[in-house]
């Protein structure tokens, strides 16, 4: 385990690049002691002993940051031998409570209490009795043990809340992406509805031209300027369409939104080609059809006249629409079935559709039988 990684964040002792500050500081109060215990009078092998204590105590340092454990267990049995080990087994006691459970962090202290015990017995510290010194040690060790959990806990806490960040970070990442995603889906909708209708009129006019160029010159202008006319139209509304996606909903309420109400300007338009559309409308109120609901019905209609022109042209159409306010608006679009036309589709604007009627509470259905192709939705209408 590499040094340091037991509490990040913690300001202490514990990380790699105060391991040899650590070590100096350790080796002066080593040094300290030895002078202290050679001014009280210590010589010989006694005092040979405590220097050996202390120069192997601060050897055996660095391998406390791997092995705590064993390393605080040599530590403590050396300062059962000489004072000059005392800083590095309270140090070990320390690091134990920090980086391992609390059971082993009280048993090293517990070890350190003992080991300062059996000293005490054969050397005894002057000035102070044993009993006051054993309680010295044990408030010393106990207040080790609760240093370490402290700042154990505190490092669990940092921890946390770097990880609950990193989560939240990642989550707010997602969010976006799902918005973006959303946000473009919706763009690419609108898109397909308002060129899908415009183009599709585009090449029923085009058609006419490529096929009947022996036309009087009046009707060929007439064909030309309602393919400028509708070009023009294409390009608006996909400026609408993009500026009303971008603005805010206060420009939004200033900008006209096709809706049921525009429904006879689409049936004419599509009559304009020579489609023939019948229409038996039986709502009782238009004007109290919600927002959403009214843009999705007329998205409906549009959708279902654009198909027509392109996989039944020259075929009627017949469009009925029925509800009240508290029940249901009922919309179905018929047509008898035909030989498709050219123009290029991707199959796709009944699916988008379907998804647009489904996000407005409502339900779309189609589908073609012997005879005909037959369009329709259901979508929320509240008193």
């Amino acid at each position: 385990m590499p040094v340091g990684s037991y509490a990040r964040g913690v300001p202490d002792l514990f990380c790699s690049r105060r391991i040899r500050l650590t070590m100096l500081v350790v080796a002066v109060f080593v040094a300290a002691i030895v002078y202290g215990e050679y001014g009280a009078g210590a010589s010989g092998a006694f005092l040979a002993m405590e220097i050996a204590v202390g120069v192997v105590g601060i050897g055996l340092f660095p391998l406390m940051f791997r092995w705590p454990v064993a390393t605080g267990v040599a530590f403590v049995l050396l300062a059962a031998l000489a004072p000059t080990a005392t800083p590095l087994a309270n140090i070990g006691v320390l690091q134990v409570a920090r980086c391992r459970p609390l059971p082993q962090a009280v048993g090293m202290a517990l070890a350190g209490v003992a080991a300062h015990a059996a000293r005490g017995l054969w050397q005894p510290t002057s000035g102070l009795s044993y009993g006051w010194w054993l309680t010295l040690i044990v408030v010393l060790h106990a207040g080790l043990v609760g240093w370490g959990a402290l700042a154990a806990a505190r490092a669990a806490v940092i921890t946390s809340l770097e990880e609950r960040a990193l989560r939240a970070e990642a989550e707010q990442g997602r969010r976006v992406a799902e918005a973006r995603a959303a946000e473009r889906a919706k763009i690419a909708r609108e898109m397909h509805d308002v060129l899908a209708h415009r183009l599709s009129l585009l090449a029923t006019y085009a058609g006419a031209l490529e096929y009947r160029p022996d036309q009087a010159p009046e009707r060929l202008s007439q064909a030309a300027g309602v393919i400028r006319t509708t070009v023009h139209q294409a390009l608006n509304e996909l400026r609408e369409v993009i500026a009303l996606l971008r603005d805010d909903a206060s420009d939004d309420l200033a900008r006209p939104v096709p809706a049921l109400a525009d429904l006879p300007d689409l049936v004419a338009e599509s009559r304009s080609t020579g489609t023939r559309v019948a229409v038996r409308d039986e709502v009782s109120d238009p004007a109290s059809v919600p927002g959403a609901t009214a843009r999705t019905a007329y998205r409906v209609v549009q959708e279902a006249l654009t198909n027509a022109r392109k996989h039944a042209p020259g075929q009627p159409v017949s469009i009925a629409l029925d509800g009240t306010p508290g029940a249901r608006l009922r919309i179905c679009v018929s047509n008898p079935l035909g030989r498709p036309s050219a123009i290029p589709g991707t199959g796709s604007g009944l699916v988008g559709l379907t998804e647009r009627v489904r996000l407005a509470g409502g339900q779309l259905d189609h589908q073609a039988t012997a005879t005909e192709f037959l369009v329709s939705a259901s979508l929320p209408w509240p008193a």
